[in-house]
């Protein structure tokens, strides 16, 4: 096995941060409200979106944290 091969299976602590957003978004009861509301759309809408943002930024960081 070369060294590119080697250093990619190699497993990182960051790949935990995945989890954060996995939990975030796939359990409703952090969610499970209509209020406080933000420009008129509920809590249980804008709290998803939010996540998108926020899994594409922690996604970023992890990428560029474990790319050798």
């Amino acid at each position: 096995m070369d060294d590119t091969q080697r250093q990619r299976s190699e497993w990182s602590w960051w790949y935990l941060l995945f989890l954060v957003q996995f939990i975030a978004v796939l359990w409703p009861p952090f969610y499970n409200t209509a209020e406080p509301y933000w420009i008129g759309i509920p809590f249980f809408y804008w709290y998803q979106l939010l996540w998108v943002l926020i899994g594409a930024v922690l996604t970023a960081v992890i990428y560029l944290a474990t790319e050798k």
